[in-house]
């Protein structure tokens, strides 16, 4: 069965959402974000693939290297899963704000799942984008 459009809503809220956790310091409501078995792969930072609700709490409340000062998600696209109705990708573009003025982007690789609370996020890779 194909995404509905009230799915894809949800999943574009979802991915959206990250930004204002991390911007408003709200490390304990990443339930509302991630699974409780998600995994997020920050390698291109040094920092691993870091699992679990609570491993990825911590790393949000530490905040290591030059954090953002604003997180922002653009040309989302969504892909369902064609064997699973309740799994789809999700390929994002982030935009960070650093507090010197200096702008950043990177690239979001999502797999989102249905929970019994909604979509979450269970494995997200973040890709810097290139350097000119």
């Amino acid at each position: 069965m194909p995404l509905t459009t009230e799915d894809r809503l949800a999943i574009h809220e979802l991915v959206s959402l990250h930004g204002h956790l991390a911007d408003d310091r709200r490390s304990d409501d990443l339930d509302l974000l991630l699974t409780a078995d998600a995994s997020y792969d920050v390698s291109a930072y040094g920092l691993g693939i870091v699992r679990g609700l609570p491993a990825l709490i911590d790393l949000f409340k530490s905040a290591p290297g030059d954090q953002p000062i604003g997180h922002h998600v653009t040309n989302v696209i969504v892909t369902a899963d064609p064997d699973l109705d309740d799994r789809a990708t999700v390929r994002s573009k982030g935009f960070s704000v650093m507090a010197n003025g200096h702008a950043g982007t990177v690239v979001y690789e999502d797999e989102v799942v249905r929970t019994p609370n909604g979509w979450r996020i269970n494995a997200r890779v973040i890709v810097p984008s290139r350097r000119a």
